[in-house]
């Protein structure tokens, strides 16, 4: 994968496959530390050690329909290439957390890509989920959550292609404001 928005979208259905109701999705960016990470964590069926230590193998999937999953292994390539790592934790019954790191100005780590766009196509595509978005940028923290537009809005709103533009919208316009970045690290 060629950007990390398709990792947060790809991990992000595998919690939807997991039967989570709520995924927390956070991607934080530090240039004075070098790092970017992305940290998802959600509350599906979970795994066991054993399927925990074997995720990351492109032969090892849980699905029925295919004998490789790509996601993980690729996500674990690209942080490595970039001079981080991937972590998987999970608990039966409990839930799973990746946690992917990147050195930030590393020229081998992926651009950011439309992560607004996915997040929009996430809430827009599973209204019954609360997808919840945080940007974490030098400290400042700002989040959005599909519960918090239901509340605002109504239940037929993230569902509504006018709405879902908005949360995209929203989503850059204050990733934007909390971005204080010297020039020529900003690959959003």
């Amino acid at each position: 994968m060629k950007e990390i928005a398709l990792h947060i979208l790809d991990i992000a259905q595998n919690s939807i496959r997991a039967g989570a109701h709520e995924i927390n999705i956070t991607l934080s960016e530090s240039v004075p530390d070098d790092i970017l990470s992305l940290i998802i964590t959600d509350n599906g069926k979970g795994m066991d050690q054993e399927s925990c230590r074997k995720a990351s193998d492109p032969w090892f999937t849980s699905r029925t329909t295919r004998k490789v999953g790509m996601g993980l292994p690729l996500l674990k390539m690209n942080t490595v290439l970039s001079g981080g790592e991937m972590t998987i934790t999970s608990e039966p019954g409990k839930g799973t957390t990746v946690t992917a790191t990147f050195g930030y100005s590393h020229v081998d780590r992926p651009p950011l890509g439309d992560v607004s766009g996915t997040i929009a196509l996430l809430i827009l595509s599973n209204p019954s989920i609360n997808i919840v978005y945080t940007h974490i940028c030098e400290g400042t923290k700002w989040s959005i959550s599909t519960n918090e537009i239901k509340e605002e809005l109504g239940e037929e709103a993230v569902t509504d292609l006018t709405i879902v533009r908005s949360i995209r919208e929203i989503i850059n316009e204050n990733v934007a404001a909390i971005r204080n970045f010297q020039n020529g690290y900003d690959k959003y």
